[in-house]
């Protein structure tokens, strides 16, 4: 199986949110590369963004839109944000020292991670990331790969491709679990752009167990194979 997961396109946030003209075309663009990818089922997280993103693929392929709650960028707001000394809220990996996120014994805190001094700002992290992998695990047991520590038990191996539209903050915490790599590591080292695809190969093994392996993230190459995308990439226009 491979797992296709895609940021939505250039937003508009906001009391109506909805995807600005560039997001609109950034979707159109992205339709015939997932197309060619031969995606098999699409889901997409509830919010208006993520289902206009994935609205042209959908209706390109055929396919409906299934959603899924727990992809919510409002769950992961208020997971992994804390409150800057000004009030606002904001993600917990942007911070003016960035670093301090990995600097010394933190980058080897593995999961401990949570109970590091500098995540006592963000009193959702732990819970919130133990919720997230719950979810992850259920919504992966029904495509047929049940974790067990580590690894996924091929439960009913298959070559689907499915197609998960989501978002960057949920995205990147998401993508951490699967890799296995601790979000302290994943949110400072890693990012992923508006419609960037990345795909994981959960490979159908004798052994009966996979482990997913990371064969791109955030690509965009459906951008510079549209004109009108590339254009506004270059013209620095929100990507």
């Amino acid at each position: 199986m491979l797992l296709y997961i895609v940021r939505h396109g250039d937003p508009i946030y906001g009391p109506v949110e909805r995807l600005t003209e560039t997001g609109l075309k950034q979707a159109r663009a992205l339709a015939p590369r997932m197309a060619q990818s031969g995606i098999t089922r699409i889901f997409s997280s509830p919010l208006r963004r993520a289902r206009e993103t994935a609205a042209p693929t959908a209706e390109l392929l055929g396919l409906p839109i299934e959603i899924e709650p727990w992809c919510s960028e409002n769950l992961a707001w208020q997971r992994f944000t804390r409150i800057r000394e000004n009030g606002h809220r904001t993600w917990t990996w942007n911070r003016e020292d960035a670093g301090a996120l990995v600097r010394g014994e933190n980058h080897d805190a593995g999961d401990a991670w949570p109970d590091l001094p500098v995540f006592s700002d963000t009193p959702g992290a732990k819970e919130g990331y133990a919720e997230l992998q719950k979810e992850s695990d259920a919504f992966l047991a029904r495509l047929g790969y049940v974790r067990e520590g580590n690894e996924y038990r091929i439960e009913n191996p298959n070559d689907g491709r499915p197609a998960v539209f989501c978002h960057q903050g949920f995205g990147l915490s998401w993508l951490s679990h699967l890799l296995r790599i601790p979000p302290n590591i994943f949110w400072t080292s890693f990012d992923v752009t508006h419609t960037g695809v990345s795909v994981l190969e959960f490979r159908n093994t004798k052994t009966g167990y996979t482990v997913p392996k990371c064969l791109c993230l955030s690509d965009m190459s459906h951008l510079f194979a549209d004109s009108e995308c590339a254009y506004a990439y270059h013209t620095r226009m929100p990507i």
